[in-house]
Order: structure tokens, then C-alpha cells, then sequence
């Protein structure tokens, strides 16, 4: 399927196309219009919930804008389709180089598959005075979260420990860590809060700024990162 802005018909801005009619259809209309292509199967659902979506989005304005791409691209990957946001991020840098969410959010696509180097990769093409910008630094936090916990399958030996001595910190912690970098969120972020409320100095306040970190990552829509600001600022000024 080819979403692009060439035709001056919304009708005819989306269009099916195949390998034999992909030089045509994709190739010289993105000369001079941009051009979006969307892979699909019949199989895929995700496919089928991305197509609909893109069409919505190029047809409201006979022709995708990028900042109506982004929204398409981040829809998609919330919704679990990694590759067509993917596909949707990569169209926005080919007119935008330097676009920090299309960069940030391409990263985070190769990091969701865990391709750890590809998404520090992307990163490397942020401009120097962009680095600063949030969701290069929620995307640095979440390489880093993912490094952490890379290659540890400890997680049976880090709840063991935290069974026969509660206040071991460092397996907690640990633990946390673990737990966080596999999705688990909600149990990462008691583990956290524990280790708060018990001894909030410990490790140089090593739990509240792996909270913080995890916010980042997180985004501030997130549940968990409501529930634990509220939760974290309720122990800290108690």
C-alpha cells in the first residue's frame, strides 16, 4: 500500500501497488511528494490496525503531514506494531533528517526488538544541540535501564535472597532493575519504593534516582509513572 501526496485527489492518494509497480508508484512519486509505504499481510494484525489509521491520517488533509506520521508512527507502536512504526519513523527522516522524534522513536523501535547497538546508533545521529531534548534523554535512560539488566537471568536467585533477608538492598535493587527491563513495571516499582521508604540514603539515594530514570522511560502518560511520582513524593515529604 503507497500513502504519498502526488495525486491532488484525496481519492487517489492512496493507492495498492505491487514489486512490478513499486518503481512507478513509489520510486519517482517520491521525487517530488512524500511518499509513505506501508508493508502488509493478510496475517498480520497489527497491519490491519495500522493501514486504517494511516489511511485516516493522509486522507484528512489529501496528503500525510509529518507531524500526522509521528502520531501514526508512536499509534502503532503502542499498539504493539513494531515494524510499521518503524517503516512510518524511517518516512519521516527521509524528509527530516535530524527529526528528534523520528530519530528518538526509530531508536526505540530497534531497543523494543533488543538491538541495543542499532538504537545507540540512531541516537549517534541526534544533532549535538538537540541532545538535551526529552525523548532523546527517555530513550538514553531506557538504553541504559536495558544495559543494566543485560544478560542477567538472576531474577529466582535475586527473590531468594530478598526472601531469607528482607533488607538486603542490593539484591532489591537488583531486582528492580530486572523486573523493569522486562516490562514488569508494577513489581519493579514496589521494589523501589520499598527500598525508599526502608532507607532512602542508601547507595547514595540509589533507588529514588532509578525511579526517576524509570519515569523518563516511562513517559508521563504512564500509569506507573503517575502512580509512582505520587507514591515516591508521598514517602519523601512524610
Amino acid at each position: 500500500m503507497e500513502l504519498g501526496t502526488a495525486a491532488p485527489q484525496a481519492a487517489d492518494i492512496v493507492k495498492d501497488t505491487t514489486t512490478a509497480n513499486f518503481m512507478k508508484d513509489v520510486i519517482e512519486a517520491s521525487r517530488t511528494s512524500l511518499v509513505l509505504v506501508d508493508f502488509w499481510a493478510s496475517w498480520c494484525a497489527p497491519c490491519k490496525q495500522l493501514a486504517p489509521l494511516l489511511e485516516k491520517v493522509v486522507k484528512a488533509d489529501a496528503g500525510p503531514g509529518l507531524q500526522d506520521i509521528l502520531a501514526a508512527a508512536q499509534e502503532a507502536f503502542d499498539a504493539g506494531d513494531v515494524q510499521g512504526a518503524a517503516e512510518a519513523f524511517s518516512a519521516v527522516l527521509q524528509e527530516d533528517q535530524a527529526n528528534i522524534d523520528a530519530l528518538a522513536g526509530l531508536a526505540r523501535c530497534y531497543l523494543k526488538t533488543g538491538d541495543i547497538e542499532r538504537a545507540k546508533q540512531m541516537l549517534a545521529l541526534v544533532p549535538p544541540d538537540k541532545e538535551a531534548a526529552a525523548p532523546v534523554q527517555a530513550v538514553k535512560a531506557a538504553i541504559e535501564l536495558s544495559s543494566k539488566a543485560a544478560g542477567s537471568d538472576q531474577t529466582a536467585a535475586l527473590e531468594a535472597r530478598i526472601t531469607g533477608n528482607p533488607a538486603d538492598h542490593q539484591a532489591r535493587y537488583d531486582l528492580a532493575v530486572v523486573l523493569a527491563a522486562s516490562g514488569k513495571k508494577s513489581e519493579a516499582l514496589e521494589h523501589l519504593l520499598t527500598l525508599v521508604r526502608r532507607d532512602r540514603n542508601w547507595n547514595d539515594e540509589a533507588a529514588r534516582k532509578q525511579l526517576v530514570q524509570l519515569f523518563e522511560v516511562w513517559g508521563p502518560k504512564d500509569e506507573h509513572t503517575v502512580e509512582g511520582r505520587k507514591r515516591l513524593s508521598s514517602i519523601l515529604f512524610s
